[in-house]
């Protein structure tokens, strides 16, 4: 029995040192400015640019049916800013899910190329990525001109 033990302890150290030396203890951290993907990619500009177009002309076009209508009653009133605040918020979900979208895809593309493990959001003011880790906001920003 006690052969079994330590022939299984020799097992599992030996594992374990394979692992350490064939690398799989070893995490590589990418890290982005947010903040200035948003502000310097392109394609993230036009998108927010479009979004918030879409919302200012649903947001005019619920203020002119509310102007062209004065004899519509408070009860109307209210269903028509409530159908109108739901446009918007639709109208903003679809945006943020298409920014989301290509922001993911632009970030996995970017962690595949520099065999990223984790790829994590650190902005200058609260810095979540202090040291060892790879800046790819350049890599993000040039991905989606």
């Amino acid at each position: 029995m006690k052969l079994r033990k330590k022939s299984v302890g020799l097992l599992a150290a030996a594992f374990a040192a394979t692992m350490l030396m064939s690398g799989c203890g070893q995490v590589k951290i990418g890290y982005i400015e947010g903040s200035r993907v948003m502000q310097e990619a392109p394609q993230v500009k036009s998108l927010v640019d479009e979004g918030n177009q879409k919302i200012n002309e649903a947001r005019e076009e619920a203020q002119k049916s509310l102007q062209d209508n004065p004899d519509m009653s408070q009860e109307d009133a209210q269903k028509a800013q409530v159908e109108a605040q739901r446009k918007m918020a639709s109208l903003n979900q679809s945006y943020q899910m298409q920014l989301q979208q290509k922001v993911s895809a632009a970030l996995q593309d970017i962690a595949k190329e520099k065999k990223l493990d984790v790829v994590v959001d650190s902005e200058k003011e609260q810095p979540t990525a202090l040291m060892g880790c790879v800046d790819v906001t350049d890599d993000v920003i040039a991905k989606l001109q």
